[in-house]
């Protein structure tokens, strides 16, 4: 009667170290797929019963590390993605200042240009012929229309900056809106892997 007894343990604990290798085994699958590890999920890949996952001590502690570090590494991709995303838009508002402010010095110069050039029309305005003068007037009217074209072009590069500015803001906003949901999500996944014995998600 008590080899029987014996046999029967033995038996069982067999079992049960069988159906604890096929609920590692289906955890590493869905590591490697990178997918969400649920109950459920490992449920219908280690084909075994939901009951097992829920009662045996060993197999709620191997889900509840594994859901932990699923959610940390979810946690980071968002982050990255967060960064991308903010990186892209600063790069943007530099390169849209860096822009105006060579449109700036362009602009500067040509109005430099411009006076100088009218100081010399009033100088050798009396003793030019007509011809000459109209070459000239010709000429400064062709600046002063280069001149409003980069005026045009600064106060573009002006508003692109500032909606560069304002969507970079809005990220951030947008970023530590994200940086708290995480917090709050890592939070309980964390307790989670402290405390195996914790209800797990279906």
């Amino acid at each position: 009667m008590n080899s029987r007894t014996t046999g029967a343990n033995e038996a069982r604990t067999r079992h049960t170290e069988a159906l604890l290798t096929r609920i590692r085994e289906a955890l590493a699958e869905l590591r490697r797929e990178r997918a969400t590890v649920t109950v459920r999920a490992v449920e219908r890949r280690a084909g075994v019963s939901r009951s097992f996952l829920y009662q045996n001590a060993d197999a709620k502690a191997l889900i509840a590390e594994a859901t932990a570090n699923s959610d940390s590494l979810r946690a980071a991709g968002r982050r990255q993605a967060s960064d991308a995303i903010d990186a892209a838009w600063r790069e943007r508002a530099l390169n849209a200042e860096d822009a105006l402010k060579k449109t700036t010095a362009e602009v500067s110069a040509q109005r430099r240009q411009i006076a100088e050039l009218m100081g010399r029309v009033r100088d050798l305005e009396a003793d030019l012929p007509a011809d000459a003068v109209q070459r000239l007037a010709s000429a400064n009217t062709d600046l002063k229309k280069q001149l409003r074209t980069l005026e045009a072009e600064n106060r573009t590069l002006a508003e692109r900056l500032g909606a560069s500015r304002a969507n970079n803001c809005s990220q951030d906003t947008r970023i530590a809106g994200l940086q708290a949901q995480l917090l709050e999500h890592v939070g309980p996944a964390a307790e989670r892997h402290l405390h195996a014995v914790a209800p797990l998600r279906d």
